[in-house]
């Protein structure tokens, strides 16, 4: 999560608002404690399959000799 002063969300405010088109949050802070979040309209729109596609398509890419389950990893929060 981005953190910015106030004084430095109203200078960058396109660049707070294109982080929220892509999916993150802002925080603003007031004397370094947040005061108000900027956050998306709406979740991102992605393809778990896809996503999971990708990382096989890298495993497979590096030569991954070890062999692994993306799901295990998914389990243990490592992905």
């Amino acid at each position: 999560m981005e953190k910015l002063s106030i004084y430095d969300a109203k200078a960058h405010f396109s660049r707070v608002i294109e982080l929220a088109e892509s999916g993150r949050t802002t925080a603003i802070t007031k004397r370094g404690r947040v005061v108000a979040r900027i956050v998306p309209a709406r979740e991102p729109v992605w393809d778990r399959a896809e996503v999971l596609d990708e990382v096989e398509a890298v495993r497979r890419k590096l030569a991954v000799k070890k062999g692994f389950s993306v799901a295990e990893l998914m389990a243990a929060g490592r992905l």
